[in-house]
């Protein structure tokens, strides 16, 4: 029986992988914020919050779209 989907099973595992740096970069820009107001604190920015966490989240997404985009070779139809 053939699927009629429109993403492979091997694009279906890339998405995922996909998602999960997504994820990861989300998680890197947590924190930052100091408990005193008065205080200023210079963690946020550092070079995880401006530059690896949005370089993670741009990552994702574009192998996200590459995944969703990319068409499935005749090997993968047969498999």
């Amino acid at each position: 029986m053939k699927d009629n989907f429109s993403v492979s099973q091997k694009g279906v595992k890339t998405i995922l992988i996909g998602l999960i740096l997504m994820v990861c970069g989300y998680i890197l820009m947590i924190g930052g914020g100091s408990s005193d107001p008065a205080v200023f604190n210079d963690a946020m920015f550092d070079f995880r919050r401006l530059v690896a966490s949005p370089v993670l989240v741009v990552l994702g997404i574009v192998i996200v779209i590459v995944a969703i985009m990319r068409r499935p070779s005749d090997k993968e139809d047969k498999q």
